[in-house]
This record gives structure tokens, C-alpha cells and sequence, in this order.
């Protein structure tokens, strides 16, 4: 483990040492002493003006994401044996934050509508990013105004330094825009360094993008009327071949007006498809921005970028592929359990999701599904579950329950956290509204892996879930994959309390419905769910940022020296088009990003295409089953819990009520009791104020992936 030591020892230093390049960039020092020297020594000739940028902003966090890669792959190969399989990933926050007495942490430290649950770590965090922004911004100033240049003749100081500030304000959203794409990155190798998923900061990204709107919003209304004061309204429509384009900058803002407008909370959860289309525009925005800002202030916010491309045509040459859909039972809810056949080696953890797309329902929207299922448990399968909600859904629903006997779906993912941290509590406290329970079904189904180990120790579980009808109690039967059962009898306590808060009594056997399990065919053109890169993705990944990387900075090297540098330097005054340079920025990075991602995916489905080759001729329809009854009707399928109870009478259903999650709560007897809450925000909301309220110390709130 020495060598894990010194890998984080190498990615702080250097992650604090570009942090402190940002931090200098806008002082006097920065300026006046190191960017001379700087620019003598390192733009030269093949990167002119990028060079330093390049190795001052871009180069460390390439080298902390592709070491990342190698650590990752070091630490996944060194599981603790109590994993079976999930590997444990404890990243300096983690350690930081396990200690009984730093536990505090992380507790909600603010609950509020339009931040979400924020702990005490992430609101550290953000108030030193806040402090960063206020310090680059009075400093810019603080420069500008000493040294204040007057651009039009007759020019008024206060309509100077009102340019000034409204320049600055640009300057300030660019830092914004250098952490921008970091949370959006699922397949990241950062995130996972710091304890953290793409689905856990997401919340970052919805933060840092309104900040950058609001900054943005005042840079470019600051230059209207600074241009209207200044009677150079004409300057609204110029391109300039040697400076920074107005256009670009004027059309990346009304891009980005349209994504900020239509991604509010409300839009999302009411209209989703206008968020997500018009949020589509990203990819003319990031064109238009970055040929707004020029290729040195590019180089500044590459990385995020960079690694944000390299993972999205990852992405999209895994969904390429049709994932082999094996069998769908449908509640009585109107939820639908889909279940595919995954690669043996595929290992993921609980509370992990899975990107669905059905191109026959649309080919464009994808949406993300809670895995139910167990690696431990099911080795060859994986289950996801939808529930019938907006239209999408519902397409699905009737596409599955009209008898077909194939659907083509396409999938991303999985993603989720790298460690089962809910494992080390005295008692598990799980509360769940609606559809909310279904990454706890994936909780419940680890510790009850867990829970046949000998000498294993595993958290007493209670779960508390709330549904509008007693026909969701349906999806209780999820807590047990269909005909798989542990080898060995769980030790595991568990105890449910449903409520029905739509209903005084349990319906007529008349009135209630079975599940039916439909199966399909198989096709020898789908193929197992397995990550992009198969079992050696880390390594893959960190094969393609180097190779993508390094084939960007020779090509760059060579189109700038022999190319662009000639035509810059010529007797006749010419110069190279200011918007030239980022055009080929752009050009060549997505192109080695494509290069080297499609010679790695080549390589690897090379191999895989030989084992499964093997695979494929054995395929057979699986012989028809019967479906169970819904949960209340059925109980041959027995959880054994002290005292080997089975899973109805685990279970106590309360008609025409809703929990009293204060009193719940507070009534855990446990010295250290862990609270896990999925569903409805309001409901959200209450349960980390009740467990940061400090009445009591036993509760410890922990959060999940998409809880933003």
C-alpha cells in the first residue's frame, strides 16, 4: 500500500500547485515578474502564445488524469477481501471525513430549495471558490485601474473602468468554465480520487453553471452599454482578424441564455425534453466561447474539455452496440424490471446507474435507470427498473406489453460510487417515497450477499417507504432477483414499514394484479453489457488521454511551426487570423481524440469478439417460468432474517398514513446509525434537517448519487 501512498502524495502536490497558479494568475507578481520569463522560455516557436498556458494550466490535471488511471486500476486490483468483487476506494476525503471525530463533515450544513443538501465539506469547498473568484476580481481591478487604458479618444475614467470591470467579469466566468465539464464527465478519473461520481456533483456543474451565466450575463450587457455610451454600437457586429471576436462572444451568449432559461428545476422535472434538446447547444456554445476567448485562454479550460470529449465518444461508441435485453416483468405499479445479460467481469456497486436508450421510441434521449441487481448475486445479468412516468416511459411500457418479441436497446454506463461506505454502520436506516426505493433494493441486495459470509459483520436494516397505492407494494418483490436466492442463509435483520397514504385498506383479491414476465429473443447481433473498455477500462483510458494527448501537442507543434508561425512572421505585416488558431485547436484535439479512442476500443472488441464469438452459438431462448404473485399474495419467495422471518411477515403496511420520520428516527436504538433518503426532494429535505439538527448524535445522513 506504500505505492498508493505515494501516488496521492504526487496527484496533491500537483493538483495544489495548479490551484496556486490560478490563485497568482491575476496579481501583480503573475504579471510583471513571471509571465515574462515565462513566455521567453516557453512560447516558442511551435505554440507561440498557448506554450505557457499549455504547461502552466493544461498539462497537470492530463497528468493527474491519466496517473489517476494507473492508480485506479493498482487499487481496484487490491479489493479487500470482504468485497467479492466491489473494490473499495478510499480517497483522502473519505479517510478525512470517516473519523468519528470529523464526522460532523458530513452533515448537511444547508438545505435549501435551490442548492439541495450541502454538506459541511461542500460548502468549505464552495466558499473557497467564491473566495477565489472575489480575490482574481480584485486584483484584475486593482491592476487595471493603476495602469487604466483609454480605448477611444474623449473617453470619460469612470467609462473606462466601467469597461474594465465588465472585461474582468469575463475573466472571472472563464475560471468558472475551467471546472465547468468536470462534474459532467461520467466516466472520469478524477471524480473517483476525491470520492466523488458524476452523479454526486452534479449539483457542482448546476452551481458553477449558473454562476457562469450570471458573470457572463454582466460581462456581455456591461460591454452593450459601455459600447452605447460610447457611441461604438458598431463594434456589436465585429469579427476582428487580430483580436477577440464580438460576434462569437454575442452568439455564444444567446446559446447560453437558451440553456440557462430552460434548465431551471421546474422545466427539468415538467418538460424534460426542452431541457434536454436545447441543452443539446452545449457543443455550438463551448465553438462560439472558446472562438470568443482566443487560444491562450482556451489552453486555461483544455482539460475539462479535453477529458469531457474523450469520454463522451466513449460513450457514444458504446452505445453503439445493442444491449442483449433478456426478459422485462411488469408490475402491477406500471414499473417495468428490465433485465440484460452483462459480462461476468463487470463489476459495479450499489446505487449505481444505467443510461437506457431505445431508438425505437426515440434515438436521441437517453435517460438514467437505478441497477436493482446484485454482481455478487448475478453474475451474468443486470436489472434495471423503470417506472411508467412521463411519455417516454410510457412508449416503453406499451412497446413491452404489446408481446414483441425483441427490443434493440442501447446502454452507458454503469456508473455509481466506487465503495459500499453504508456497510459500516450499526443500523441502516432507508427512506423512500414512490420510486425512490429502487437503489435501495440494490443496498439491500449487497448486504444480503454480505450477510452469508462467515464472521461478517452487516448493519441492521430498516426500511421505511411510502407509496400512493397498495399496488407499488409490488416492488418489494424486487428485493430478491426472480428464481436466485443467496447460497447460504442471510443473517441479516431486516424490518419494512410501508405506508399507503391513498388507501384505508387493502383491495379484493379480484381487484389486484399479478406480474407477468415476457422473454425475448435473443440475437446474435447484441451482445453482454460491459464497461467501454472491458475489465481493464482504467488502463485503457489512461492509454488514450496520454496517446490523444501527446499526438495533439506534436501536431499542434508541427501546424504551428511550419504552417501558421511562417505567415505570422512574413515582411509583408500579414497575420494569421486571430480565430484561425482556435479553429485548429479545435480541429486537431478532437480529431487525436478520435484517433486514439477508436485504435483502443479497435484493439480491445478485437479480443472480445473472439471469446464471445464462442459464446454466441450456445444462445438459447430461456424456458418460460411462472410469474410470481405480487408480494402480498405470494410468500414462497423467503428473506430469512433473525428469526428467519420471510419477507411478508418482515413487512407491516400501514393504509391511509404517512411516516412520522421524526419520531422514526429518533427512536433508532443505535450508537451509529446511517440515514439514506431517495425520492421526492420535499421529503429529501426533511430527512437531512432531522439528522442535522444535532437532537441526535447517533444519526449520521449519507448521501447518494442523484440526491441533488
Amino acid at each position: 500500500m506504500g505505492s498508493m501512498t505515494v501516488f496521492r502524495l504526487i496527484f496533491l502536490v500537483v493538483f495544489l500547485g495548479w490551484l496556486m497558479i490560478w490563485v497568482m494568475l491575476p496579481t501583480k507578481v503573475y504579471k510583471n515578474a513571471w509571465t515574462p520569463k515565462l513566455n521567453d522560455k516557453l512560447n516558442s516557436t511551435y505554440f507561440e502564445e498557448q506554450g505557457t498556458n499549455l504547461l502552466l494550466f493544461s498539462f497537470p490535471v492530463m497528468f493527474i488524469a491519466a496517473f489517476g488511471c494507473v492508480y485506479l486500476h493498482l487499487q481496484k486490483n487490491l479489493r479487500k477481501p470482504h468485497s467479492r468483487g466491489l473494490f473499495f476506494l478510499p480517497s483522502p476525503l473519505h479517510v478525512l471525513t470517516s473519523n468519528r471525530r470529523l464526522s460532523f463533515l458530513r452533515r448537511p450544513a444547508l438545505v435549501m430549495a435551490p442548492l439541495g443538501i450541502v454538506t459541511a465539506v461542500e460548502l468549505a469547498f464552495a466558499a473557497m471558490f467564491i473566495a477565489l473568484l472575489i480575490w482574481s476580481l480584485a486584483n484584475y481591478l486593482y491592476i487595471s485601474f493603476g495602469h487604466l487604458h483609454m480605448h477611444k479618444q474623449g473617453e470619460k475614467v469612470w467609462q473606462a473602468k466601467f469597461r474594465s470591470v465588465s472585461l474582468r467579469l469575463g475573466y472571472i466566468g472563464n475560471i468558472c468554465m475551467a471546472f465547468l465539464f468536470f462534474p459532467v464527465t461520467r466516466g472520469s478519473s478524477i471524480l473517483p480520487l476525491v470520492g466523488l461520481t458524476s452523479e454526486s456533483s452534479i449539483k457542482f456543474h448546476i452551481w458553477l453553471g449558473h454562476l457562469s451565466m450570471i458573470l457572463f450575463a454582466a460581462h456581455t450587457v456591461g460591454f452593450i452599454i459601455y459600447w452605447a455610451m460610447t457611441n461604438q454600437m458598431v463594434l456589436m457586429l465585429e469579427w476582428s482578424k487580430t483580436y477577440v471576436s464580438n460576434v462569437a462572444g454575442e452568439i455564444a451568449t444567446v446559446l447560453a441564455l437558451a440553456m440557462w432559461v430552460t434548465s431551471s428545476y421546474r422545466i427539468r422535472r415538467k418538460m424534460f425534453e426542452v431541457f434536454f434538446y436545447t441543452h443539446q447547444l452545449y457543443i455550438l456554445y463551448v465553438v462560439f466561447y472558446v472562438l470568443h476567448v482566443g487560444a491562450a485562454y482556451f489552453c486555461m479550460i483544455l482539460p475539462g474539455i479535453f477529458l469531457f470529449i474523450i469520454d463522451r465518444y466513449l460513450r457514444f461508441l458504446q452505445s453503439q452496440r445493442r444491449a442483449r435485453l433478456e426478459s422485462a416483468r411488469l408490475l402491477p405499479c406500471g414499473s417495468i424490471e428490465l433485465t440484460f445479460s452483462k459480462s461476468p467481469g463487470l463489476y459495479y456497486n450499489p446505487t449505481s446507474i444505467l443510461f437506457l436508450n431505445v431508438p425505437g421510441i426515440s434515438k436521441l434521449q437517453w435517460h438514467p435507470f437505478t441497477i436493482t441487481s446484485n454482481c455478487n448475486m448475478e453474475q451474468d445479468k443486470l436489472s434495471v427498473v423503470v417506472k411508467r412516468l412521463g411519455s417516454w416511459s410510457q412508449k416503453l411500457y406499451q412497446q413491452i406489453s404489446s408481446s414483441v418479441d425483441r427490443l434493440e436497446v442501447s446502454v452507458e454506463g454503469p456508473y455509481g460510487p466506487t465503495s459500499s461506505h453504508f456497510l459500516r454502520h450499526d443500523l441502516l436506516v432507508l427512506v423512500s417515497g414512490g420510486s425512490g426505493i429502487t437503489p435501495f433494493i440494490s443496498i439491500i441486495r449487497e448486504i444480503i450477499v454480505e450477510s452469508t459470509k462467515p464472521d461478517c459483520q452487516v448493519p441492521r436494516v430498516l426500511l421505511v417507504c411510502a407509496f400512493k397505492n397498495s399496488a407499488d407494494l409490488a416492488i418489494l418483490d424486487l428485493l430478491l432477483p426472480v428464481n436466485a436466492a443467496p447460497s447460504n442463509t442471510p443473517q441479516m435483520q431486516l424490518q419494512i414499514e410501508a405506508y399507503i397514504t391513498r388507501e384505508g385498506e387493502l383491495p379484493t383479491e379480484d381487484n389486484l394484479k399479478l406480474l407477468q414476465t415476457i422473454w425475448f429473443k435473443p440475437n446474435q447481433l447484441d451482445s453482454p453489457i460491459n464497461a467501454s473498455l472491458g475489465n481493464s477500462n482504467w488502463l485503457w483510458l489512461g492509454a488514450i488521454i496520454v496517446s490523444s494527448f501527446v499526438m495533439f501537442l506534436l501536431i499542434l507543434g508541427i501546424v504551428t511551426r511550419y504552417y501558421i508561425y511562417p505567415i505570422d512572421h512574413q515582411n509583408n505585416g500579414e497575420t494569421y487570423h486571430y480565430s484561425y488558431y482556435v479553429l485548429w485547436d479545435m480541429f486537431l484535439l478532437c480529431a487525436c481524440i478520435f484517433i486514439a479512442s477508436n485504435a483502443a476500443v479497435f484493439l480491445f472488441r478485437k479480443k472480445e469478439n473472439a471469446v464471445e464469438g464462442k459464446q454466441i452459438q450456445n444462445l438459447e431462448v430461456p424456458p418460460p417460468t411462472t410469474s410470481p404473485g405480487s408480494w402480498f399474495q405470494n410468500s414462497n419467495g423467503e428473506l430469512e432474517s433473525q428469526p428467519h422471518q420471510s419477507l411478508v411477515q418482515a413487512t407491516k403496511v400501514h393504509f391511509g398514513a404517512r411516516p412520522d420520520l421524526k419520531r422514526i428516527l429518533f427512536d433508532c436504538k443505535a450508537s451509529d446509525v446511517g440515514v439514506l433518503a431517495c425520492g421526492p426532494r420535499k421529503m429529501r429535505h426533511e430527512v437531512a434537517k432531522i439528522c442535522s439538527s444535532g437532537l441526535s448524535d447517533n444519526l449520521h445522513f449519507e448521501s447518494i448519487s442523484f440526491n441533488w
